[in-house]
């Protein structure tokens, strides 16, 4: 279940597109400061919020069903108790992401359950912002 630094990099390399579940921009919030360092770092980002209309100036869907484009990495914010839905949600994406990023403090063995066969890379309590900071800082995708 532990990725190696070659590993994420590989992984992170490989990622335009993010969904962010449970995306709010009230600042001084982890979500908040996350999100805006990924839309800095060129990444395309998706709020996804079931109740806000946009989020950091973009337009937010209600669900990841409902996001037009393909999603290649779920990062969520959401107590440990959402993440099984939340994974029953990617696996049933047209397109699989690649990966279902849990941040910092979130864990789910029955999220990682669903994700096991799906040959999605799951990654739980890790900060996608420090992680990403660490191992490709200078790999901007704009």
């Amino acid at each position: 279940m532990l990725h190696s630094d070659t590993e994420l990099a590989a992984l992170l390399r490989q990622v335009k597109t993010i969904a962010v579940i449970g995306a709010k921009d009230k600042p001084g919030q982890p979500v908040d400061r996350v999100g805006r360092y990924l839309i800095d770092a060129g990444f395309t980002v998706i709020p996804v919020h079931p109740k806000r209309a946009s989020v950091w100036g973009l337009p937010a869907y209600p669900t990841l069903a409902e996001v037009p484009l393909g999603i290649d990495l779920v990062n969520l914010f959401r107590a440990p108790e959402f993440c099984p839905d939340h994974a029953r949600e990617t696996l049933a994406l047209p397109a699989r992401p690649r990966c279902f990023w849990m941040q910092s403090g979130i864990v789910s063995q029955e999220a990682r359950n669903i994700m096991q066969s799906s040959g999605v890379v799951v990654v739980e309590d890790r900060c996608l912002m420090v992680d990403h900071a660490r191992l490709a800082p200078g790999d901007h995708h704009g």
